[in-house]
């Protein structure tokens, strides 16, 4: 189900608790709520339609995938760039990395490690400073 998204800085700025399988229809609301949003999105935490969950769904071209509960395990090649969000208003600077790996529970909830470069690094990064609190 589309959600709408929150733009509420103070509960964008909550740390999200961890996912279990109870959290499986928040993993079907992002996906659709970011096919909804593809004009202007690449990326949603479950936070941005005001669920506290460790989520992220990540639009890698083909098809958006989710991440449960990611943990970025390892990074390299740090850069500067500038980022908006579909929650936030403007661009603002941050720092990210060219090439992340990455620990999470796919949508079937089983343990995954991928290693991610470029682009879609990028937004993993900024999905998973959602599920941190880190607003961007």
């Amino acid at each position: 189900m589309i959600k709408p998204v929150i733009h509420d800085q103070t509960r964008l700025a909550q740390p999200s608790a961890p996912a279990t399988v109870a959290d499986t229809a928040t993993v079907t609301d992002l996906l659709d709520t970011l096919k909804a949003n593809s004009e202007n999105c690449v990326g949603m935490a479950a936070n941005m339609i005001g669920v506290n969950r460790r989520i992220i769904v990540v639009d890698l071209g083909l098809l958006p995938i989710a991440m449960i509960n990611p943990v970025i395990t390892k990074h390299a090649g740090p850069y500067q760039t500038s980022e908006g969000c579909l929650s936030l208003s403007g661009e603002r600077p941050t720092q990210r990395f060219k090439t992340i790996d990455v620990d999470f529970l796919n949508a079937a909830f089983q343990p995954q490690h991928q290693t991610f470069t470029g682009f879609v690094a990028q937004i993993i990064q900024h999905e998973v400073d959602h599920c941190n609190g880190i607003l961007i």
